[in-house]
Protein backbone atom coordinates (compact mmCIF):
# COMPACT_ATOMS: atom_id res chain seq x y z
CA UNK A 1 0.00 0.00 0.00
CA UNK A 2 2.81 2.20 0.96
CA UNK A 3 4.37 1.30 -2.35
CA UNK A 4 1.75 2.28 -4.18
CA UNK A 5 1.07 5.79 -2.87
CA UNK A 6 5.18 6.15 -3.14
CA UNK A 7 4.40 5.66 -6.73
CA UNK A 8 1.26 7.94 -7.58
CA UNK A 9 3.49 10.68 -5.15
CA UNK A 10 6.44 9.92 -7.85
CA UNK A 11 4.26 10.46 -11.04
CA UNK A 12 1.80 13.06 -10.10
CA UNK A 13 3.93 16.27 -11.62
CA UNK A 14 3.77 13.98 -14.97
CA UNK A 15 -0.03 13.44 -14.62
CA UNK A 16 -0.11 16.64 -13.43
CA UNK A 17 1.70 18.31 -16.45
CA UNK A 18 -0.52 15.58 -18.94
CA UNK A 19 -3.93 16.83 -17.63
CA UNK A 20 -2.79 20.45 -17.67
CA UNK A 21 -1.44 19.83 -21.26
CA UNK A 22 -4.61 18.25 -22.45
CA UNK A 23 -7.09 20.96 -20.66
CA UNK A 24 -4.80 23.81 -22.74
CA UNK A 25 -5.03 21.73 -26.24
CA UNK A 26 -8.98 21.49 -25.15
CA UNK A 27 -9.27 24.58 -24.38
CA UNK A 28 -7.59 25.85 -27.37
CA UNK A 29 -9.54 23.27 -29.68
CA UNK A 30 -13.15 24.87 -27.98
CA UNK A 31 -11.24 28.65 -29.09
CA UNK A 32 -10.82 26.97 -32.59
CA UNK A 33 -14.04 25.04 -32.92
CA UNK A 34 -16.83 26.31 -30.60
CA UNK A 35 -16.38 30.15 -30.31
CA UNK A 36 -17.34 31.80 -32.48
CA UNK A 37 -15.20 34.52 -33.08
CA UNK A 38 -15.93 38.14 -33.98
CA UNK A 39 -17.10 38.46 -37.39
CA UNK A 40 -15.44 41.86 -39.48
CA UNK A 41 -18.20 43.19 -40.58
CA UNK A 42 -18.84 43.03 -44.13
CA UNK A 43 -21.73 45.13 -45.66
CA UNK A 44 -22.09 44.15 -49.37
CA UNK A 45 -19.22 41.77 -50.29
CA UNK A 46 -20.46 37.95 -50.69
CA UNK A 47 -17.25 36.25 -51.65
CA UNK A 48 -15.42 36.29 -48.67
CA UNK A 49 -15.77 36.10 -44.55
CA UNK A 50 -13.30 37.25 -41.64
CA UNK A 51 -13.60 36.36 -38.08
CA UNK A 52 -11.30 37.43 -35.49
CA UNK A 53 -10.13 35.23 -32.50
CA UNK A 54 -7.79 38.04 -31.61
CA UNK A 55 -4.57 35.95 -31.71
CA UNK A 56 -5.47 35.33 -35.43
CA UNK A 57 -7.62 35.98 -37.91
CA UNK A 58 -9.55 32.83 -40.44
CA UNK A 59 -10.20 34.41 -43.70
CA UNK A 60 -12.56 32.25 -45.72
CA UNK A 61 -13.07 33.01 -49.81
CA UNK A 62 -16.21 31.81 -50.81
CA UNK A 63 -16.78 32.57 -54.44
CA UNK A 64 -13.15 32.97 -56.09
CA UNK A 65 -14.45 32.61 -59.28
CA UNK A 66 -18.20 32.26 -60.95
CA UNK A 67 -19.89 29.10 -60.20
CA UNK A 68 -16.75 27.88 -57.73
CA UNK A 69 -17.96 24.73 -56.51
CA UNK A 70 -15.22 24.78 -53.22
CA UNK A 71 -14.05 27.92 -51.03
CA UNK A 72 -10.71 28.49 -48.96
CA UNK A 73 -9.70 28.86 -45.66
CA UNK A 74 -6.74 30.40 -44.40
CA UNK A 75 -5.37 30.72 -40.28
CA UNK A 76 -3.79 34.35 -40.02
CA UNK A 77 -1.80 34.41 -36.95
CA UNK A 78 -1.23 37.72 -35.26
CA UNK A 79 1.34 38.25 -32.44
CA UNK A 80 0.61 36.00 -29.04
CA UNK A 81 -0.61 33.05 -31.24
CA UNK A 82 0.93 29.48 -29.93
CA UNK A 83 3.39 27.87 -32.61
CA UNK A 84 2.88 24.85 -30.85
CA UNK A 85 -0.67 24.21 -31.04
CA UNK A 86 -1.21 25.82 -34.51
CA UNK A 87 1.88 23.05 -36.22
CA UNK A 88 -0.85 20.61 -35.34
CA UNK A 89 -3.50 22.48 -37.56
CA UNK A 90 -2.55 22.30 -40.89
CA UNK A 91 -4.74 19.79 -41.85
CA UNK A 92 -7.76 22.42 -41.87
CA UNK A 93 -6.41 24.95 -43.48
CA UNK A 94 -5.24 25.69 -47.02
CA UNK A 95 -2.49 27.49 -45.52
CA UNK A 96 -1.99 29.10 -42.52
CA UNK A 97 0.66 32.30 -42.22
CA UNK A 98 1.70 34.97 -40.06
CA UNK A 99 0.20 38.63 -40.22
CA UNK A 100 1.02 41.46 -40.99
CA UNK A 101 2.74 40.08 -44.19
CA UNK A 102 5.93 41.94 -45.14
CA UNK A 103 6.82 40.43 -48.93
CA UNK A 104 3.73 39.85 -51.31
CA UNK A 105 2.93 38.87 -55.20
CA UNK A 106 -0.30 40.70 -56.36
CA UNK A 107 -1.50 39.35 -59.89
CA UNK A 108 -3.89 42.34 -61.19
CA UNK A 109 -3.68 45.75 -61.40
CA UNK A 110 -7.17 46.03 -59.11
CA UNK A 111 -5.26 44.97 -56.60
CA UNK A 112 -2.71 48.14 -56.45
CA UNK A 113 -4.89 50.66 -54.79
CA UNK A 114 -5.64 48.90 -51.80
CA UNK A 115 -2.54 48.45 -50.78
CA UNK A 116 -1.47 52.04 -51.36
CA UNK A 117 -4.53 52.74 -49.59
CA UNK A 118 -3.18 50.76 -46.66
CA UNK A 119 0.23 52.62 -46.82
CA UNK A 120 1.48 49.03 -47.64
CA UNK A 121 2.87 49.27 -51.26
CA UNK A 122 6.40 48.58 -50.19
CA UNK A 123 5.56 45.14 -49.40
CA UNK A 124 4.86 44.29 -53.07
CA UNK A 125 8.22 42.84 -54.24
CA UNK A 126 6.73 41.45 -57.42
CA UNK A 127 3.79 41.75 -60.12
CA UNK A 128 3.13 40.20 -63.48
CA UNK A 129 3.13 42.94 -66.26
CA UNK A 130 4.50 45.79 -64.32
CA UNK A 131 3.87 48.04 -67.47
CA UNK A 132 0.25 48.14 -67.08
CA UNK A 133 0.46 49.44 -63.57
CA UNK A 134 -0.24 53.07 -63.39
CA UNK A 135 -0.52 55.19 -59.75
CA UNK A 136 2.98 57.11 -59.75
CA UNK A 137 3.44 55.85 -55.81
CA UNK A 138 4.00 52.14 -57.28
CA UNK A 139 5.42 53.02 -60.53
CA UNK A 140 7.92 55.00 -58.63
CA UNK A 141 8.86 51.77 -56.45
CA UNK A 142 9.06 49.93 -60.11
CA UNK A 143 11.34 52.14 -61.31
CA UNK A 144 13.54 51.94 -58.20
CA UNK A 145 13.60 47.99 -59.05
CA UNK A 146 12.09 47.42 -55.31
CA UNK A 147 8.94 45.44 -57.64
CA UNK A 148 10.06 42.86 -60.05
CA UNK A 149 8.99 41.61 -63.53
CA UNK A 150 7.01 38.80 -63.67
CA UNK A 151 5.88 37.86 -67.07
CA UNK A 152 2.75 37.48 -67.82
CA UNK A 153 -0.50 36.49 -65.58
CA UNK A 154 -0.71 33.57 -67.69
CA UNK A 155 2.68 32.03 -66.83
CA UNK A 156 4.07 34.07 -64.04
CA UNK A 157 7.88 33.40 -64.14
CA UNK A 158 8.34 31.47 -61.07
CA UNK A 159 11.87 31.03 -60.97
CA UNK A 160 11.93 34.72 -60.17
CA UNK A 161 9.02 34.65 -57.97
CA UNK A 162 10.70 31.69 -55.84
CA UNK A 163 13.52 33.96 -55.56
CA UNK A 164 11.85 36.59 -54.29
CA UNK A 165 10.23 34.40 -51.80
CA UNK A 166 7.07 36.36 -51.00
CA UNK A 167 5.03 35.43 -47.60
CA UNK A 168 1.62 34.75 -49.83
CA UNK A 169 0.91 35.42 -53.43
CA UNK A 170 -3.05 37.14 -54.35
CA UNK A 171 -4.25 35.90 -57.84
CA UNK A 172 -7.23 35.35 -59.53
CA UNK A 173 -8.60 32.75 -61.61
CA UNK A 174 -11.49 32.01 -63.42
CA UNK A 175 -11.89 28.00 -62.76
CA UNK A 176 -9.33 27.41 -60.34
CA UNK A 177 -7.16 25.37 -62.86
CA UNK A 178 -3.49 27.24 -62.73
CA UNK A 179 -0.70 25.30 -62.64
CA UNK A 180 1.88 27.89 -62.06
CA UNK A 181 -0.47 28.51 -59.00
CA UNK A 182 -0.19 24.58 -58.39
CA UNK A 183 3.50 25.22 -58.14
CA UNK A 184 4.36 28.33 -56.29
CA UNK A 185 1.96 26.65 -53.38
CA UNK A 186 4.24 23.21 -53.85
CA UNK A 187 6.84 25.14 -52.84
CA UNK A 188 5.25 26.50 -49.69
CA UNK A 189 4.16 29.67 -50.56
CA UNK A 190 0.44 30.20 -49.83
CA UNK A 191 -1.82 31.52 -53.07
CA UNK A 192 -4.85 33.15 -52.12
CA UNK A 193 -7.48 33.47 -54.79
CA UNK A 194 -9.04 37.35 -55.33
CA UNK A 195 -12.59 36.86 -56.20
CA UNK A 196 -13.20 40.81 -56.29
CA UNK A 197 -14.16 41.06 -59.74
CA UNK A 198 -17.22 38.52 -59.25
CA UNK A 199 -19.07 40.41 -56.83
CA UNK A 200 -22.33 42.10 -58.63
CA UNK A 201 -22.44 45.62 -57.21
CA UNK A 202 -19.67 47.88 -57.48
CA UNK A 203 -19.66 48.44 -53.72
CA UNK A 204 -19.22 44.88 -53.02
CA UNK A 205 -15.96 44.96 -55.18
CA UNK A 206 -14.37 47.68 -53.50
CA UNK A 207 -15.07 45.85 -49.90
CA UNK A 208 -12.90 43.65 -50.92
CA UNK A 209 -10.25 45.86 -49.31
CA UNK A 210 -10.58 44.63 -45.82
CA UNK A 211 -9.39 41.15 -47.49
CA UNK A 212 -6.07 42.76 -47.82
CA UNK A 213 -6.48 44.68 -44.39
CA UNK A 214 -6.63 41.31 -43.25
CA UNK A 215 -2.86 40.47 -44.67
CA UNK A 216 -1.87 43.60 -43.04
CA UNK A 217 -3.73 43.27 -39.58
CA UNK A 218 -5.61 46.60 -40.80
CA UNK A 219 -8.91 45.46 -40.70
CA UNK A 220 -9.74 48.59 -38.37
CA UNK A 221 -8.21 50.66 -41.26
CA UNK A 222 -9.43 48.69 -43.88
CA UNK A 223 -13.36 49.18 -42.48
CA UNK A 224 -12.62 53.10 -42.15
CA UNK A 225 -11.24 53.23 -45.71
CA UNK A 226 -14.25 51.19 -47.14
CA UNK A 227 -16.57 53.35 -44.89
CA UNK A 228 -15.59 56.67 -46.59
CA UNK A 229 -15.44 55.44 -49.86
CA UNK A 230 -19.07 53.65 -49.63
CA UNK A 231 -20.63 57.32 -48.08
CA UNK A 232 -18.99 59.49 -51.28
CA UNK A 233 -21.09 56.84 -53.57
CA UNK A 234 -24.06 57.30 -51.62
CA UNK A 235 -23.62 61.14 -51.31
CA UNK A 236 -23.51 61.19 -55.00
CA UNK A 237 -26.05 58.90 -55.69
CA UNK A 238 -28.33 60.75 -53.68
CA UNK A 239 -27.41 64.02 -55.08
CA UNK A 240 -28.37 62.16 -58.64
CA UNK A 241 -31.61 60.61 -57.46
CA UNK A 242 -33.05 64.63 -57.27
CA UNK A 243 -32.80 65.49 -61.42
CA UNK A 244 -35.44 64.78 -63.16
CA UNK A 245 -34.49 64.81 -67.03
CA UNK A 246 -32.80 61.38 -67.23
CA UNK A 247 -30.21 61.01 -70.66
CA UNK A 248 -30.68 58.01 -72.79
CA UNK A 249 -27.46 55.84 -72.44
CA UNK A 250 -25.67 53.63 -75.04
CA UNK A 251 -22.54 51.14 -74.34
CA UNK A 252 -20.18 48.95 -75.69
CA UNK A 253 -19.34 48.48 -79.26
CA UNK A 254 -18.59 45.19 -81.81
CA UNK A 255 -16.53 42.51 -81.52
CA UNK A 256 -16.11 40.93 -84.84
CA UNK A 257 -19.75 41.15 -86.08
CA UNK A 258 -20.91 40.56 -82.11
CA UNK A 259 -21.77 43.95 -79.80
CA UNK A 260 -21.22 43.45 -76.29
CA UNK A 261 -22.75 45.97 -73.42
CA UNK A 262 -23.69 45.64 -70.06
CA UNK A 263 -26.22 43.22 -68.61
CA UNK A 264 -29.05 44.99 -66.74
CA UNK A 265 -28.07 43.03 -63.56
CA UNK A 266 -24.24 43.97 -64.13
CA UNK A 267 -22.24 46.66 -61.92
CA UNK A 268 -22.09 48.44 -64.57
CA UNK A 269 -25.77 49.01 -65.18
CA UNK A 270 -26.30 49.42 -61.12
CA UNK A 271 -23.44 52.20 -61.64
CA UNK A 272 -25.22 54.07 -64.43
CA UNK A 273 -28.66 53.37 -62.13
CA UNK A 274 -27.07 55.10 -59.34
CA UNK A 275 -26.21 57.99 -61.53
CA UNK A 276 -30.15 58.42 -62.45
CA UNK A 277 -29.74 57.57 -66.13
CA UNK A 278 -32.02 56.03 -68.67
CA UNK A 279 -29.86 53.08 -69.38
CA UNK A 280 -31.45 51.47 -72.47
CA UNK A 281 -30.43 47.87 -71.72
CA UNK A 282 -31.31 48.21 -67.76
CA UNK A 283 -34.42 45.84 -67.84
CA UNK A 284 -32.39 43.05 -69.46
CA UNK A 285 -31.09 40.41 -67.29
CA UNK A 286 -27.41 38.51 -67.77
CA UNK A 287 -24.35 36.77 -66.43
CA UNK A 288 -22.00 39.27 -67.46
CA UNK A 289 -22.52 40.92 -70.76
CA UNK A 290 -25.37 40.92 -73.62
CA UNK A 291 -23.82 39.79 -76.45
CA UNK A 292 -25.98 41.33 -79.45
CA UNK A 293 -26.16 42.41 -83.26
CA UNK A 294 -25.39 45.74 -84.72
CA UNK A 295 -28.60 45.83 -85.76
CA UNK A 296 -30.51 45.32 -82.43
CA UNK A 297 -28.47 47.75 -80.87
CA UNK A 298 -28.94 50.26 -84.01
CA UNK A 299 -32.40 49.96 -83.27
CA UNK A 300 -32.93 50.24 -79.99
CA UNK A 301 -29.72 52.77 -80.00
CA UNK A 302 -29.44 55.08 -82.60
CA UNK A 303 -31.13 58.21 -80.46
CA UNK A 304 -29.45 58.05 -77.28
CA UNK A 305 -28.27 60.73 -76.19
CA UNK A 306 -25.15 59.51 -74.74
CA UNK A 307 -22.83 56.70 -75.83
CA UNK A 308 -20.37 55.70 -72.83
CA UNK A 309 -17.47 52.94 -73.54
CA UNK A 310 -17.55 52.31 -76.91
CA UNK A 311 -15.08 49.44 -76.32
CA UNK A 312 -11.39 50.08 -76.40
CA UNK A 313 -11.64 52.94 -79.58
CA UNK A 314 -9.73 56.27 -78.14
CA UNK A 315 -11.28 58.97 -80.78
CA UNK A 316 -14.55 59.49 -83.10
CA UNK A 317 -11.84 59.02 -85.91
CA UNK A 318 -11.22 55.76 -84.76
CA UNK A 319 -14.57 54.83 -84.65
CA UNK A 320 -15.40 56.01 -87.63
CA UNK A 321 -12.65 53.75 -89.28
CA UNK A 322 -13.77 50.88 -88.14
CA UNK A 323 -17.35 50.91 -88.51
CA UNK A 324 -19.06 53.24 -91.01
CA UNK A 325 -21.80 52.65 -89.43
CA UNK A 326 -21.05 54.23 -85.98
CA UNK A 327 -21.10 57.38 -87.45
CA UNK A 328 -25.22 56.73 -88.03
CA UNK A 329 -25.67 57.32 -84.33
CA UNK A 330 -27.12 60.20 -82.53
CA UNK A 331 -24.49 60.62 -80.06
CA UNK A 332 -21.61 60.08 -82.32
CA UNK A 333 -23.12 63.16 -84.44
CA UNK A 334 -23.38 65.07 -81.56
CA UNK A 335 -19.97 63.89 -80.12
CA UNK A 336 -21.34 62.90 -76.79
CA UNK A 337 -19.09 59.71 -76.68
CA UNK A 338 -17.49 59.45 -73.38
CA UNK A 339 -14.67 56.59 -72.93
CA UNK A 340 -11.71 55.83 -70.13
CA UNK A 341 -9.35 54.71 -72.44
CA UNK A 342 -7.32 57.92 -72.66
CA UNK A 343 -6.77 58.29 -69.04
CA UNK A 344 -3.45 56.54 -68.55
CA UNK A 345 -0.24 56.06 -66.79
CA UNK A 346 3.75 56.86 -67.55
CA UNK A 347 3.31 53.34 -69.53
CA UNK A 348 0.00 52.95 -70.89
CA UNK A 349 -1.42 51.31 -68.08
CA UNK A 350 -5.11 52.34 -68.28
CA UNK A 351 -5.86 54.00 -65.13
CA UNK A 352 -9.50 52.79 -64.86
CA UNK A 353 -8.88 49.61 -64.95
CA UNK A 354 -6.19 49.87 -62.17
CA UNK A 355 -8.41 52.48 -60.08
CA UNK A 356 -11.90 51.82 -60.92
CA UNK A 357 -12.91 48.96 -58.53
CA UNK A 358 -11.59 50.42 -56.07
CA UNK A 359 -12.79 53.56 -56.22
CA UNK A 360 -16.56 53.29 -57.22
CA UNK A 361 -17.54 56.96 -56.00
CA UNK A 362 -14.92 58.47 -58.43
CA UNK A 363 -16.54 56.16 -61.28
CA UNK A 364 -20.15 56.69 -60.44
CA UNK A 365 -19.35 60.90 -60.01
CA UNK A 366 -17.38 60.66 -63.44
CA UNK A 367 -20.78 59.51 -65.10
CA UNK A 368 -22.98 62.50 -62.79
CA UNK A 369 -20.78 64.70 -64.24
CA UNK A 370 -21.41 63.27 -68.13
CA UNK A 371 -24.84 62.86 -67.69
CA UNK A 372 -25.56 65.83 -65.17
CA UNK A 373 -22.91 68.16 -65.73
CA UNK A 374 -24.81 70.81 -63.19
CA UNK A 375 -24.39 68.97 -60.36
CA UNK A 376 -20.98 69.12 -60.08
CA UNK A 377 -20.36 72.01 -61.50
CA UNK A 378 -16.79 72.16 -59.68
CA UNK A 379 -15.97 68.25 -60.57
CA UNK A 380 -12.99 67.16 -63.45
CA UNK A 381 -13.70 63.55 -64.27
CA UNK A 382 -11.27 61.30 -63.09
CA UNK A 383 -11.78 58.46 -65.39
CA UNK A 384 -14.35 59.37 -68.36
CA UNK A 385 -13.41 62.45 -71.23
CA UNK A 386 -14.99 62.98 -74.38
CA UNK A 387 -13.56 61.21 -77.62
CA UNK A 388 -12.41 63.57 -79.97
Amino acid sequence: MNENKYTVRKLFPILLLIICFACKTEKEKLLLEKIQGKEVHLKYAKGFNIKDYETYLILTINNPWPKAEKGYKFALLKDGYDANFWSTEKVRFDDIFEIPVEKTVVTSTTHIPALELLGVEHTLVGFPGTDYISSEKTRALINAESIRELGKNEGINTEVLLELQPEVVVGFGIDGNNKTFETIKKSGIPVMYNGDWVEKSPLAKAEWIKFFGALYNKTAEADSIFNSIEKEYNDAKLLASKVRKTPTILSGALHKDVWYLPSGTSPEAQLLKDANVNYLWQDVAGEGSLALSFEAVFTKGKSADIWLSPSYYNSLEALKNANEHYTEFDAFKNKTVYSFVNVTGATGGVTYYEEGTARPDLVLKDIIKVCHSELLPEYETHFFKPLK
